[in-house]
C-alpha cells in the first residue's frame, strides 16, 4: 500500500490527469502503474535536502526492493513499480 499511496499521491501533486492506476500479480512478481496525463519524463527530481520535508518517496519505494521505471504513455506517462521475489 506504500507504493500505491506514493506513486498516487506523486501523480496528483504533480501532473496533470487524467489519472489511472493498474495493479498486476504474476507469480514472482507484482507490477504497480499509475498513469496521468502529463508527458513530462525529465524527472526533475533532485536529492531532497535533510530538513525538507518531501522529496524523498521514490527513493524508499526503491528502498522497499522495487525497481521503478517511467515511461511515455499515449496521454502523458506511466511510472512503474515492480517487486520481485
Amino acid at each position: 500500500m506504500l507504493i500505491v499511496s506514493e506513486l498516487v499521491g506523486n501523480a496528483v501533486l504533480h501532473a496533470a490527469g487524467p489519472y489511472a492506476l493498474t495493479l498486476s500479480l504474476e507469480p514472482g512478481r507484482a507490477g504497480i502503474a499509475v498513469s496521468d496525463g502529463t508527458a513530462d519524463l525529465s524527472g526533475r527530481h533532485r536529492d531532497a535536502q535533510r530538513e525538507e520535508p518531501g522529496g524523498r518517496g521514490l527513493k524508499i519505494i526503491q528502498a522497499l526492493g522495487a525497481d521503478v521505471f517511467v515511461s511515455p504513455a499515449s496521454r502523458g506517462k506511466q511510472v512503474i513499480a515492480v517487486l520481485t521475489w
